[in-house]
């Protein structure tokens, strides 16, 4: 442990990010301590088969490319704590950091607490996640080649899931709770006109049905209710892909870091720099648009550069 929890940077996040940018700044011996929280490797450890990360020609089941990761950094020296960040207090440095009653000091931070994928909110989702039920396209839809698949939402990034599935899938069936879409003008002209997808409004998923064999599970399709009559009926389906957003998670940076209006945090582009100078953010916390495994490692090589150099300067 540093003298009185002080260190020269703490990473708070332990996905591709947080690890990528643990092992850079281990390297640079700047001793970094990591804040894992309670689900360490972040939203890989729920995806089952990683085939796009380069480097695994075979592909590699998403917790294991986690703890991979997490030996590598560990190797080179940092230190890792399983726990939650409670409270950050970025007003003046060193910055401090709290974990419930534990507080840490740092001459600079590196966020990379990530973006969790909203959900419906039912238990059989959670229990089929991995297992037919996903919350990224790009992730999982080579896995239902020449499948009929479902996909939950109503703005872009279910209309941007629906079309890039329809390369895969034989069949693509969008599934919207209402009438009208929040979706912009273009991406829903791209659905209608997509021969594949075929739309279903004023519908809900009430539940998401499959089997359970020998410990595998298996999604077989889901049951639907009517917003408007009530009128439940089941729907046949090899996949479910729930695209109704992300949230980033950033609550206890608020008021403090600037954000945009979902709250994803704001960088300097081309860099990692937030708007308080030594706090720097990596990975899909900063990062609406991709949200790749790949690019939250990329940005987390960047924030350990950014911070390196950051501190060399104030020395």
């Amino acid at each position: 442990m540093s003298v009185n929890n002080h260190y020269k940077v703490i990473i708070i996040g332990s996905g591709p990010a947080g690890y990528t940018a643990g092992l850079y700044a281990s390297r640079a011996n700047l001793n970094p301590l990591i804040f894992e929280g309670m689900q360490p490797g972040g939203q890989l450890t729920i995806t089952t088969e990683v085939e796009n990360y380069p480097g695994f020609e075979h592909g590699i089941q998403g917790p294991q490319l986690m703890d991979v990761m997490r030996k590598q950094v560990s190797r080179f020296g940092a230190e890792f704590l399983f726990r939650d960040v409670t409270a950050v207090d970025f007003s003046k440095r060193p910055f401090k950091v709290v974990s419930y009653d534990e507080e840490y000091f740092a001459d600079s931070i590196i966020i990379a607490t990530g973006a969790s994928a909203r959900l419906l909110g039912i238990e059989s989702e959670s229990k089929f996640m991995g297992f037919g039920v996903s919350a990224c396209a790009t992730c999982d839809g080579f896995f239902f080649k020449n499948q009929r698949v479902l996909v939950v939402g109503g703005g872009d990034t279910a209309m941007e899931e629906a079309n890039y599935l329809t390369r895969h899938a034989s069949e693509v069936i969008l599934i919207h709770r209402r009438e009208g879409f929040r979706a912009s003008k273009i991406m829903l002209d791209r659905v209608m006109k997509n021969p594949k997808i075929k739309i279903m409004t004023n519908k809900v998923v009430k539940e998401v049905l499959g089997k359970e064999e020998d410990g595998k599970k298996t999604m077989t399709g889901v049951m639907l209710k009517d917003t408007t009559t009530g009128a439940e009926e089941e729907l046949k389906a090899d996949g479910l892909f729930i695209a109704i957003g992300h949230k980033p998670n950033t609550e206890i940076f608020k008021d403090m870091l600037k954000m945009d209006e979902t709250g994803y945090l704001i960088v300097e582009p081309g860099t990692t720099r937030t708007n308080i100078e030594g706090v720097f953010a990596a990975g899909d916390v900063a990062d609406k648009h991709y949200r790749q495994a790949i690019t939250a490692a990329g940005t987390g090589a960047m924030a350990a550069i950014d911070a390196e150099r950051w501190l060399e300067n104030q020395e």
